[in-house]
């Protein structure tokens, strides 16, 4: 260990090779010594940079909180994790991690930088998504709430008249069952928006709204609402909720899940295929999961990438696409704290499966 302590070792070679930013400079603000990776970096030579002070390297917007540091240091405090912005020669910006060491007999400032551009331009790109989604979020909130409100009178007015008319006077077994489905659906729809809107309006955490809820339940609210649709289209619905039947979430939430899922199953389903829609649940892991299954058009998912849930992204030609459904879901279970998972083959079919976190 001695011997060790005591050989000489060129101290140079570790300045010169080092990947990391590496310099000697004065209190005057010059560079006195720099290594290659300060040339490398920064796309000057070394007499570029020997000839300027330090600062006239810095970006203009970190020039004062630059020259600040240095009058800390001057004070013979060592400073570490500074960050500021250098501009190359060729003007694009290079942000680095300082840590420097005074000496103050010397009047020097012994400095070691990182490059860390990297992790500020995927910093930048994650707050920029950030906005992006919550401006998106928050138009969208805007845009149900109008939409909402606005159906208000219309679905009253649909009432009204369902209301008015006397089924017992009409003489027809089927059409007295149309009209009474017609009343039972309106009906559910007002609901429906009425409860939507109070959500908006209550701005209420999602914790609140998360109550037990019977899949079955909900599902044969949602397939009523539906079920002309379902019928006209001869879709053939298979459900099995034998293994788990009770979940914690939030009720509007479940049923705008299936309504979103199922009509898309109906309106993407193939030419001279009959719509079929296998629907179950399962525990895994202690995890509660919910699993729709079609055989419709599928997802090129290699293509789709990460649009498949974006707002407004539409991948079939369809009169009632909008684009707004399977954004709809994927919000409605990530604001939960639930997953959702995507299996799809062009022309075989897609399978949805959502697992659950019991926010009870």
């Amino acid at each position: 260990m001695e011997n060790i302590r005591n050989k000489s070792y060129n101290t140079d070679k570790h300045f010169d090779l080092s990947m990391d930013l590496m310099c000697i400079a004065g209190y005057d603000g010059f560079f006195k010594k720099i290594n290659p990776a300060v040339t490398k970096h920064l796309g000057y030579s070394e007499s570029e940079l020997y000839s300027k002070p330090i600062n006239d390297f810095v970006h203009p917007e970190d020039k004062i909180a630059t020259i600040a540091s240095r009058l800390h240091v001057h004070q013979n405090k060592p400073l570490l994790n500074f960050e500021n912005r250098y501009l190359t020669k060729k003007g694009s910006i290079v942000w680095l991690l300082w840590t420097s060491m005074p000496s103050d007999e010397e009047q020097l400032v012994y400095a070691v930088a990182k490059n860390i551009t990297h992790k500020k331009i995927e910093e930048e790109n994650k707050k920029s998504l950030i906005i992006k989604y919550t401006n998106e979020n928050n138009n969208f909130k805007h845009f149900s709430y109008t939409i909402s409100h606005d159906l208000r009178s219309p679905i009253n007015n649909l009432i009204s008249i369902v209301d008015f008319i006397n089924i017992e006077k009409i003489n027809d077994e089927q059409t007295q069952e149309s009209f009474s489905m017609l009343k039972k659906s309106s009906t559910h729809l007002k609901d429906t928006v009425e409860n939507y809107i109070d959500n908006l309006n209550s701005n209420k955490s999602i914790q609140n709204t998360c109550t037990e809820l019977n899949l079955t339940q909900s599902l044969n609210e949602v397939l009523t609402s539906i079920d002309t649709f379902i019928t006209s289209s001869n879709t053939k619905i298979h459900i099995d909720f034998s293994e788990t039947e009770i979940i914690q979430f939030n009720k509007i939430y479940l049923e705008s899940i299936f309504l979103n899922l199922i009509t898309n199953a109906i309106k993407y389903s193939r030419k001279d295929h009959t719509p079929t829609i296998h629907i179950s649940s399962r525990k895994q892991h202690n995890i509660d999961q919910l699993i729709i299954q079609d055989n419709g058009l599928g997802f090129n998912l290699s293509e789709m990438k990460d649009e498949l849930f974006g707002f407004n992204k539409k991948f079939h030609d369809h009169p009632d696409s909008n684009g707004i459904g399977l954004y709809l879901v994927y919000n409605h279970i990530h604001s939960m704290g639930g997953k959702i998972e995507i299996e799809s083959e062009v022309n075989i079919g897609t399978t949805f499966t959502i697992s659950f976190i019991n926010n009870l």
